[in-house]
């Protein structure tokens, strides 16, 4: 079914606190050399002690509507994609709808990991195109500094807080999706993971401190094979190649990864964004984040078409092809 939605709008925040590398170098056994080395990363965003996911998403909003001077009070649907939530229940998709006072609108947070963004911008895309909604706030927002373990030094140095948001609106004639491919791989879910309640997954026992818990190998080597794959399934379905996408937007979990994917999928490192270098991974939020970063800074221009790539826990991976029409 050709799509029916267009987004309209876009907004980012990222908490004031600095931690650089070389504050974690007092923190754990790492340098910086080692850690640019292999991710990428010069400095993370870390929520305050009293910061959650539902103020940065306020704030992200908030810079949305600074930018596009919008009205969010005929939002029919709020999606949230995060791994952090500030409670169990209620969701920030509802802290959300409280705090702006939007009058009659469905809510709810989706956790898909990493791939998150790119879920919840699916799932509204289908929403407004079967025509169940009009307008939807699609936000991500992630505290992952409050669940990463800072003993652990080949984690602590990857994780960051963040947050992003989007408007998608209804728009026959202008429609912004192009294309989508998903897919999981839940044998490998024991790779990267944070407890609740469960000691095991498919009887190996766990690590039950709350904190994430990642086997980085394991999920490079799954990223770097599984992408490219996507990337070639939704330049097939866009009926596009790869000279016809102006920027390549992946999940910005380490620059090594992004590296490898491009070389894999034939994808010039040069036409993609990420925004590792300065805000870390932050999951569900690194798309929206290096996106906002390619608007601001005048990269992604008006009838660009972006590939966008989330990917991580579970494992699961979802893409866009967009037409970047915001007028």
């Amino acid at each position: 079914m050709k799509s029916k939605a267009r987004i309209t709008a876009i907004g980012s925040y990222v908490p004031q606190k600095r931690l650089t590398n070389k504050d974690l170098e007092k923190m754990v056994e790492t340098n910086d050399e080692w850690i640019v080395q292999r991710t990428g990363m010069k400095e993370r965003r870390i929520a305050g002690d009293e910061e959650f996911a539902s103020h940065l998403a306020f704030k992200a909003i908030e810079n949305l509507i600074g930018n596009y001077h919008t009205d969010l009070q005929d939002v029919d649907c709020i999606i949230v994609a995060t791994t952090t939530p500030d409670y169990a229940f209620p969701s920030v998709a509802c802290q959300i709808q409280s705090h702006f006072n939007i009058p009659c609108t469905g809510a709810f947070d989706l956790n898909a990991t990493c791939a998150g963004f790119t879920y919840a911008l699916h799932l509204a895309n289908n929403l407004v195109t079967a025509e169940a909604h009009k307008k939807i706030l699609v936000v991500a927002t992630e505290t992952l500094s409050k669940v990463t373990d800072y003993t652990d030094r080949t984690t602590c140095i990857l994780f960051g807080d963040g947050a992003g948001a989007m408007l998608v609106e209804y728009d026959q004639e202008n429609p912004s999706f192009l294309a989508s491919h998903m897919g999981t791989n839940g044998e490998g879910g024991i790779h990267v993971y944070r407890t609740t309640f469960a000691t095991t997954m498919d009887d190996k026992p766990l690590i039950n401190n709350g904190k994430m818990v990642q086997n980085g190998r394991e999920v490079y080597k799954w990223a770097a094979r599984t992408i490219p794959i996507g990337m070639q399934e939704l330049l097939y379905k866009a009926e596009l190649t790869r000279e016809n996408i102006n920027w390549f937007i992946p999940h910005s979990a380490n620059l090594r990864m992004i590296e490898s994917i491009c070389e894999k999928s034939g994808f010039p490192i040069e036409k993609t964004l990420t925004s590792m270098k300065y805000f870390g991974n932050t999951s569900s939020a690194s798309i929206p984040l290096a996106l906002h970063l390619g608007v601001e800074e005048g990269k992604v221009c008006s009838g660009d078409t972006l590939l966008l790539y989330g990917f991580g826990g579970g494992l699961t991976h979802l893409g866009l092809v967009l037409t970047w029409n915001l007028t």
